[in-house]
């Protein structure tokens, strides 16, 4: 299976990866800003957008086995020296990319992204830096995921749609932003059903807070400090494990920083690209 991908602009490599349901189209608002800086390879994941979905035996497979397989199919497309920009599901692609290769992948910028979407009870909540001793209290209650499983069952295009308002919550121009959100959705075509329960898997079960620790590379934290699908916690945790970071906290954001505030992530990325996070 080929992953559908779309390479404009010049200047050093920039992998985007998009959000779970989504496809590579969300980044049109500062895609034409960033190709005046950066080489962009724009990725459909899995079963999004214009990339085929996974096949029989790869949807049977366990939550581990699904992000792997997906990180290694990005993996045989990355440029050498590249940066990996994900969002929400694409930044946790981005971190096993990262532990992955980090002779090929120089930079990391995380977008609205947690180690663990869902809480974890492992070890209580009394230490915020101990990851895999702690308790993790930064995400959504497993059952509001899984009935939101059952729910895209039922009436997939519904169940997006909610997903969508979840997104803009707390945003600058919640009624924009979400129009924009609605009218991308579908341009592309129905989402693979079985890439998105897939999906759903992975954000269900991956935990990744015993590697961030191990992630090399400087990395860019971008946040809104209203996310109410990442708590803007779970960043301010990861700042504090990465080696070499930087936190941005964007006031009156939600889920999509780069729609929200095109400008300030444009300039940000470029600034990252030119210094790092010292």
């Amino acid at each position: 299976m080929s992953l559908h991908i779309e390479s404009v602009g010049a200047g050093p490599d920039l992998v985007l990866l998009h959000g779970w349901a989504m496809h590579s189209g969300i980044w049109l608002e500062v895609r034409s800003g960033l190709a005046q800086h950066f080489r962009l390879h724009l990725v459909d994941l899995p079963g999004h957008g214009f990339s085929p979905g996974f096949n029989t035996a790869d949807i049977s497979g366990s939550h581990a086995g699904m992000l792997e397989r997906t990180v290694e199919m990005i993996a045989d497309i990355l440029p050498a020296n590249c940066i990996a920009c994900g969002w929400s599901l694409g930044g946790q692609v981005a971190i096993e990319l990262a532990l992955r290769d980090a002779a090929r992948i120089a930079k990391v910028a995380l977008i609205s992204t947690t180690p663990s979407f869902v809480k974890r009870k492992d070890g209580g909540n009394d230490s915020h830096d101990s990851p895999g001793q702690a308790g993790w209290a930064w995400g959504m209650d497993a059952s509001a995921l899984q009935l939101f499983t059952r729910n895209l069952r039922r009436d997939c295009r519904t169940t997006l749609q909610r997903f969508l308002t979840l997104q803009v919550s707390g945003g600058s121009d919640t009624a924009s932003e979400l129009t924009w959100l609605r009218d991308s959705l579908f341009e592309r075509g129905d989402p693979d059903e079985a890439s998105l329960a897939a999906g759903l898997q992975i954000l269900l079960s991956a935990d990744l807070r015993k590697k961030i620790k191990n992630i090399s590379q400087p990395v860019l934290l971008f946040h809104g400090e209203n996310d109410v699908i990442t708590h803007p916690d779970a960043a301010r945790w990861m700042n504090r494990q990465l080696q070499n970071s930087k936190l941005i906290m964007l006031r009156n954001c939600g889920h999509v920083p780069f729609l929200s505030y095109p400008g300030q992530f444009i300039d940000g990325m470029v600034r990252f690209s030119r210094t790092g996070t010292q």
